[in-house]
């Protein structure tokens, strides 16, 4: 299990994400926030445990996506497939999402929601991934954010894959901070 827990005069986060079933207990006080982090939880096989309260609501999705995305990136296995692929089709919308949790962030974006698409940058940068989000089609706003949390949740699931291997011509790459006196 990994909990990551962020304090701001703004938000109170506090997120606990576990390999598991994508059972999902999550109140952050916005509805559709809590919608969309259920089916990532469902769709990614992670169990996934929020409690949020803050002062805006834009304040409130970034704060989450950056402790998901932290807890996405510690809970990865070292010999984890790093890679994954998905297109989900949603009424309407068709979105795909593609993801390396190799180390690097990136996102390429955008979700017609300011406040969505800015959740998926704050999860990439947290998580350490490169996610690139197309919208191939769709007009309803609901139909195409929650089509992205579902593609991203799959594409999760199949990056999370432990082959035995390391994903990286590199090999293991490790990185460590020093302090200094």
């Amino acid at each position: 299990m990994t909990v990551v827990v962020r304090e701001t005069k703004e938000t109170t986060i506090r997120c606990e994400l576990t390999r598991g079933t994508g059972k999902a207990d999550v109140t952050t006080g916005l509805p559709f926030l809590d919608h969309m982090l259920a089916a990532f939880s469902r769709y990614s096989g992670l169990d996934l445990t929020i409690t949020a309260s803050g002062d805006l609501p834009h304040h409130t999705i970034e704060d989450v996506a950056i402790c998901v995305g932290a807890a996405v990136g510690a809970l990865l296995p070292a010999t984890a497939a790093r890679y994954g692929d998905r297109t989900i089709p949603m009424d309407d919308a068709l979105v795909h999402c593609a993801l390396d949790l190799g180390g690097r962030p990136y996102y390429r974006g955008p979700l017609p929601s300011r406040l969505y698409d800015h959740w998926m940058r704050s999860f990439s940068d947290n998580a350490k991934a490169t996610l690139h989000l197309r919208v191939l089609r769709g007009e309803d706003r609901h139909h195409i954010v929650e089509a992205a949390f579902k593609a991203l949740g799959l594409a999760v699931r199949e990056a999370f894959v432990d082959t035995g291997a390391v994903f990286s011509t590199k090999g293991g790459v490790a990185l460590r901070i020093e302090e200094g006196s």
